[in-house]
């Protein structure tokens, strides 16, 4: 018997809420938020601001949806705040963007953390060490009493004191100033004028996933905020419980599939990294000298210390060394080597893994906090660490309730292959290697990672439609995603004024009806976790490391097949189960999109973390995007330069136009 049908059978449990198939609300707006984490919160206080009726859609609760919704630890690109060594165009000069960066996407970002930042500040958040608790330390500042991460000359990243309360204070000022709030609500469809594929967005179709109830939201315009999605390539929840790093284990990739379907431009999708699947320890758990611990003294089993490196390969023997520049290095940036040499910040010897092969250094390597200054060690114990997502209660607090004390104890790194036990020790952070524990299973790249393309008002292709955060192609980061959520709900709410109201086409709404229900009238069939595992699998064997043209399309035909049976044959024995198969349905669509885009692109991509053996070729040199989009069951391909925003001249000049401010 299968599991579902015995637990039906022997073990059966009411459903604790009214069931509400078929029933249906209809709700107007000017401006539709989808996604209520940081960037639709942002989005949805500033069209707010901006005068327009606001409703945010998730089909979480709000007040901890999305992947800030366990903490930030570090704010970045705040370079107006009063202490940063440069300004925006200045740092356009310091550090040239990444073509893979979306360019304009991180001027804007550059031009408005720093407002967020005072926002989150003005709602509640504590941004400054006002309690003096880290006076004397060498990355706060004793004046405005901020405190900076990384290069500490160029006080351009944030630490935020309060970062774990990030959600909870934006989901109060939503409250306070009157944004309708549609929670649980499992947005499915975008409605475009005349029901037609490429016509103007004006609103969207979605469910409860306590009640079935289902919703129309008619709206002038449309913010997409549903970032990237994670977990295409492995599940794995009852082994590692979220397995999605710092994301949202939720993240689907509602956006992305919801924009195809009504015929948006996408581009990066290809691009993804191999990491360890279900072998993942918790987040920042395991000892490393990256990111949130960045900077943290690595030793070997025998207590000998790791060197360290700049980026001309001199000998790093003090924590303040490892924090200064090069001898002409204006700024850089975590991730050492793997960063381009203007920017390369120190890092671990490169040959390590010669040298533990040789037996030099002993593995299993440890992080030792004991030989940090204070300020510095807990800088990263009790402010990174206390803050950052996921890491207060199952970092900080498990481990000292455990008994561990940063000042005379260490903290084990994973043990890996002495080809990845390097440091930093947490590979994803680089497109181009392995993951945490060695190359094992692919995932959507953790920075950078593909999307809508938008312009400078964060437009999509399609009148109507704005995104924000990991939502837009190239953008990635908790500061990005409110600087964008912030901008675009004003360009939202501009368009939603000066334009006038257009009624859903009932046809549309009607299919998607009968496609949403169509799973909860089935009294028998598969579950969504089969389904999901399944659809894993897939993009394991036919969209791995290697890809090839008959590879690729093998993997096209599986999603077919899956698609017209499995999940032609599967059921929701209540409104929760209902909203997990479509998500299975989102999760299928997506999978088809990077398969459909891998295959577009005939050249290999080291910046995407992209091989094809048919292709070898780098095609990086090319200086374009490829460029997707689906029109009335066609795909549609095309190519873009790398500044596709440029042509309307200067970032300063583009922002200044644009942003309404």
């Amino acid at each position: 018997m299968e599991f579902r049908q015995y637990l039906a059978s022997n073990h059966k449990l009411e459903w604790p809420y009214p069931i509400k198939y078929g029933e249906e609300t209809r709700v107007d707006a000017d401006v539709l938020v989808i996604g209520g984490g940081l960037a639709g919160s942002f989005a949805a206080i500033s069209a707010t601001a901006a005068g327009a009726r606001v409703i945010i859609a998730d089909k979480a609760p709000i007040v901890r949806s999305g992947s800030a919704g366990p903490g930030i630890d570090h704010w970045s690109r705040c370079n107006t705040n009063p202490c940063a060594a440069y300004a925006p165009d200045e740092m356009l000069e310091v550090n040239p963007p990444d073509p893979y960066s979306a360019a304009h996407v991180n001027y804007i970002a550059m031009n408005e953390a720093w407002a967020c930042a005072k926002e989150l500040e003005s709602y509640g958040l504590v941004i400054r060490d006002e309690n003096d608790e880290y006076a004397g330390a060498a990355y706060r500042d004793p004046e405005t009493k901020l405190m900076f991460a990384y290069d500490y000359a160029a006080k351009d990243v944030l630490r935020l004191k309060g970062g774990e309360q990030l959600k909870p204070i934006l989901y109060r000022e939503m409250k306070r100033i009157g944004v309708e709030m549609y929670e649980r609500v499992f947005v499915t469809k975008l409605l475009t004028e005349g029901g037609r594929s490429g016509g103007r967005v004006i609103g969207a179709t979605g469910f409860s996933t306590r009640t079935g109830e289902f919703f129309v939201f008619n709206a002038k315009s449309t913010v997409m905020a549903t970032a990237n999605p994670v977990r295409l390539w492995a599940f794995a929840s009852e082994n590692i419980g979220s397995g999605a790093h710092e994301y949202d284990p939720h993240l689907d990739g509602d956006g992305n599939v919801m924009a195809w379907d009504a015929g948006a431009k996408l581009m990066m999708m290809e691009r993804s990294h191999s990491g360890s699947g279900g072998r993942r320890y918790p987040s920042y758990m395991t000892g490393n000298s990256d990111n949130t611990w960045y900077g943290c003294i690595m030793v070997d089993a025998d207590g000998k210390e790791i060197p360290w490196v700049d980026r001309d390969g001199k000998r790093l023997n003090t924590f303040d060394e490892r924090i200064a520049r090069a001898p002409g290095q204006r700024y850089w940036s975590p991730g050492g080597a793997k960063n381009p040499y203007r920017i390369r910040g120190p890092h671990s010897i490169a040959d390590l893994e010669e040298r533990i092969l040789s037996g030099e250094y002993k593995l299993p390597f440890f992080a030792d906090m004991t030989r940090m200054s204070d300020t510095e060690r807990r800088g990263i114990f009790g402010l990174m660490l206390g803050a950052e997502g996921k890491t207060k209660i199952p970092v900080v607090e498990t481990l000292t309730n455990a008994g561990f004390d940063p000042e005379r104890d260490m903290l084990m790194a994973n043990v890996l292959h002495p080809k990845y036990a390097g440091i930093p020790s947490e590979p994803y952070w680089d497109v181009k290697t392995a993951g945490v524990n060695g190359p094992n299973i692919r995932e959507t790249s953790f920075l950078n990672y593909g999307g809508l393309l938008v312009d400078w008002d964060l437009r999509s292709s399609l009148k109507g439609l704005y995104a924000a955060g990991n939502q837009i192609a190239g953008a990635s980061g908790a500061s990005v995603a409110a600087s964008t959520g912030r901008y675009a709900g004003r360009a939202a709410a501009a368009w939603a004024e000066a334009c006038k109201a257009a009624s859903p086409a009932e046809t549309q709404i009607a299919a998607e009806k009968e496609r949403v229900y169509a799973y909860a009238r089935r009294d028998k069939g598969y579950g969504w976790k089969e389904i999901q595992i399944g659809l894993c699998r897939i993009m394991q064997d036919y969209c791995g490391d290697i890809k090839s043209k008959e590879v690729l399309e093998m993997g096209l035909w599986w999603l077919d097949s899956i698609r017209e049976n499995e999940l032609a044959r599967a059921m929701a024995a209540n409104p929760h189960e209902l909203g997990r198969i479509l998500g299975c349905t989102v999760r299928l669509a997506v999978n088809e999109i990077i398969i459909r885009q891998c295959l577009a692109r005939e050249s290999s991509s080291e910046a995407l973390g992209f091989a094809r053996s048919d292709f070898p070729r780098d095609g990086d040199a090319d200086g374009q995007h490829l460029v997707i989009s689906r029109r009335d069951g066609t795909t549609l391909v095309e190519r873009v330069p790398f500044d596709y925003c440029a042509s309307e001249g200067t970032p300063r000049e583009c922002y200044a136009k644009h942003s309404r401010l």
